[in-house]
């Protein structure tokens, strides 16, 4: 059995085996995609589960998935999912010219691929653009551009969050672009409309549809995100428990359900907050050494270098 083969049973097992249950511990509904031939499937990123939500709408189409190079240094873990899924590696704070190449390569084969293109998860609720390279990406790869969103996995599980909280997610293809209709587009053309179709707004949705996204501990974790007081403005003195986030200059807030805080004053989304708070840290407006020491400082860290075959060393 050749390799492409062993990945596209896997994946049609893992897909019977997991779709019920990812159906109903999100609440997930979702539109299949049905496309002939290879296709380079495009989807806006909230939450760490994407890539198994996304799956779903695949019934009958295997595909290849871009992930962060980190999921390959997890010793067994990495050996599994390399022998089953054979994920393409994307290092962070790199060219990326290695995954192009590897995504090309499995295109012209008659694979399809599926790449998370704003390269992370959003803090605050709003998509963020793709990268620069994506549309060249697109243009060549001769294959069907498939856009597709997620409304709904952000507020399910935030990416500062600890814990999964139930509401409602929806799955869709947005758009279905074929190799004719991109050969005639720049790649800037491509990038724009990418970044239409994924674009979601989690607040707008909100106010105009509110849903409830239920769970325990709701606010805890909160801080790792969101680290200056919109009371006092001092840095790092923010605490959470349950479903408040607090300082100790009497600051409190609860994090609801929907997703806003109460009071809304000063902020009624954390997208307004993480929008304050990154004007006041480029402006230096917060309290902070007056001698030129560093703004931030922490301990106990390690600088390490990743090498071939994804090895590590001091």
């Amino acid at each position: 059995m050749d390799d492409y083969t062993r990945h596209r049973r896997w994946f049609r097992f893992l897909y019977r085996l997991l779709h019920g249950w990812l159906c109903r511990k999100f609440n997930l509904t979702h539109e299949d995609i049905h496309v002939d031939g290879p296709i380079l499937l495009i989807p806006n990123h909230s939450c760490a589960w994407d890539p198994l939500l996304v799956s779903m709408s695949l019934p009958d189409k295997h595909v290849y998935f871009v992930a962060s190079e980190h999921i390959f240094r997890l010793g067994l873990v990495s050996e599994v999912l390399e022998s089953v899924l054979a994920p393409i590696p994307r290092r962070k704070a790199a060219s990326g010219a290695d995954t192009v190449k590897a995504c090309l390569r499995h295109l012209r084969a008659g694979h399809s691929v599926c790449l998370f293109a704003e390269g992370e998860q959003s803090w605050a609720g709003r998509s963020i653009p793709v990268f620069p390279a994506t549309g060249k990406l697109v243009k060549h790869s001769g294959a069907t551009l498939v856009t597709y969103r997620l409304d709904g996995a952000y507020l399910s599980l935030p990416r500062w969050a600890k814990s999964l909280r139930r509401g409602r997610i929806h799955g869709h293809p947005v758009g279905i672009y074929p190799p004719e209709q991109l050969r005639t587009m720049t790649p800037q053309e491509i990038n724009e409309l990418i970044n239409r179709d994924i674009d979601i707004d989690v607040w707008t949705q909100q106010r105009m549809e509110p849903v409830a996204f239920r769970g325990r501990h709701r606010a805890e974790g909160l801080e790792r995100a969101f680290y200056l007081c919109p009371r006092c403005c001092r840095v790092g003195t923010l605490k959470t428990h349950n479903n408040q986030v607090f300082c100790d200059c009497g600051l409190t807030l609860e994090y609801t359900e929907t997703g806003f805080l109460r009071p809304e004053k000063p902020f009624a989304t954390l997208e307004q907050w993480d929008n304050w708070q990154r004007q006041k840290l480029h402006g230096r407006e917060f309290p902070h050494p007056g001698n030129g020491g560093p703004l931030f400082s922490d301990s106990g860290t390690v600088l390490v270098r990743v090498g071939t075959g994804h090895g590590e060393t001091p």
